[in-house]
């Protein structure tokens, strides 16, 4: 069901655009990600698995996943991960896995990609914020957020949004020349796992009864309501259409936005 706040709710999606079951069956969903080759990725957390959605077929991709949460591709199309199990990791062409940040880390949660080749993820235990440089340097660039959760980059990679899912609240940062976060302040007041932008600089929340959408300027302009509490969502193909992870199924809503495209 769809529910606007605003009639400019309207100009995102259309008014008798449903909301689809495409897959169930799992025990806890997250970390959707749509690849431009035509299939949607994502994790089963207790079933420590990563999925494969292609055309009404399911398969599993990868077993012991070691918690795997939160997925985006790189530049290159290969498969980037916030392991719950205390790693972040690239999973290159061949299908073997390079550990791309581990010291120190405890539930790494989600994670963005940026057009500079840098990553930044959140690890919800440490309360921090991190970064790697394109180097593969890491480091803290946030510890404002007492649950960072999901985490997003703005339509013109200058804005980082992060759900500090204990204060019930989403954050936006300024992102500077050198990477590092600036003038951090508060943006909606939602209790948001994961989350996406558009092309316009919308914001769409994975709270607990649906996504909500918010403007750029911070505006309420609906909810996009599901059978089951989603945690996550995604852009699907040519990052229109959006895939939404929630509980022990995935869903799919069509929508006239266009998503931010951070890979």
């Amino acid at each position: 069901m769809l529910e606007d706040k605003s009639p400019e709710f309207w100009n995102l999606l259309n008014r008798d655009a449903k909301v689809e079951k495409v897959a169930s069956g799992f025990t806890f969903t997250e970390g959707p990600v749509f690849s431009r080759r035509g299939y949607l990725l994502f994790s089963d957390i207790p079933a420590n698995r990563i999925q494969k959605w292609e055309r009404g077929e399911l398969t599993t991709v990868r077993e012991n996943s070691n918690k795997a949460n939160g997925n985006t591709f790189d530049h290159q199309g290969r498969l980037l991960t916030a392991e719950g199990g205390g790693k972040v990791t690239r999973t290159e062409k061949d299908g073997s896995i390079t550990v791309l940040a581990s010291q120190g880390l405890e539930g790494p949660n989600d994670l963005v990609y940026c057009i500079d080749g840098s990553i930044y993820f959140t690890d919800l235990p440490k309360s921090k914020v991190y970064r790697i440089s394109r180097k593969g340097q890491i480091e803290v660039v946030t510890e404002e957020c007492a649950g960072p959760n999901g985490v997003a980059l703005g339509p013109n990679q200058q804005l980082l949004y992060v759900a500090d899912v204990k204060k019930q609240i989403v954050r936006a940062y300024d992102i500077k020349p050198d990477g590092k976060l600036a003038n951090g302040r508060d943006f909606a007041p939602v209790r948001t796992d994961g989350l996406k932008t558009d092309e316009g600089g919308n914001v769409w929340m994975a709270s607990r009864d649906g996504v909500y959408v918010y403007s750029a300027a911070g505006k309420h302009l609906g909810i996009v309501r599901t059978p089951e509490g989603p945690s996550n969502n995604c852009w699907g193909n040519g990052f229109a259409g959006m895939y939404i992870t929630a509980r022990t199924s995935v869903y799919h809503v069509p929508t006239k936005a266009h998503g931010t495209r951070t890979f």
